[in-house]
């Protein structure tokens, strides 16, 4: 039987949506969880304890999680780490708006205002560190 850990590395990262996305976020951030863990952290108008379940069995069936079972009760933890699906997200938003170029995506949030000059300043600061860093 595969671990969860190889059943990852074979297995294609998913997208999530927002609500999963959402759930995800807590679960990073707390590691390990209860359903009841997870809505406490939930911002108000909290959901309903089955629309969260519900949302985390998707998640677990989605490869994103996976629970230890303490009687009836289980405790979620991630399978796939904040980094990775960052690392998915940004692939995708890269390739599907910015045909796969850094500069298409750059370009697009200094015209949008979304970078300050800082930023640019920050950015530049990062790229001549790794130019000098070895290799």
């Amino acid at each position: 039987m595969l671990t969860p850990i190889y059943l990852k590395i074979i297995m294609e990262i998913k997208d999530l949506t927002k609500a999963e996305e959402q759930i995800m976020q807590v679960l990073w951030q707390l590691e390990k969880a209860f359903v009841k863990d997870v809505i406490d952290e939930l911002p108000i108008p909290k959901p309903a304890y089955n629309t969260v379940s519900t949302i985390i069995r998707i998640l677990e069936t989605k490869g994103f999680i996976g629970h230890e079972a303490f009687g009836k009760a289980h405790q979620y933890y991630p399978l796939i780490s904040k980094e990775e699906y960052k690392r998915h997200a940004t692939e995708k938003l890269l390739g599907n708006y910015f045909e796969n170029s850094v500069e298409s995506m750059f370009s697009f949030f200094v015209k949008e205002e979304k970078l300050d000059l800082s930023d640019v300043d920050e950015i530049l600061k990062m790229i001549n560190n790794i130019k000098r860093s070895p290799k």
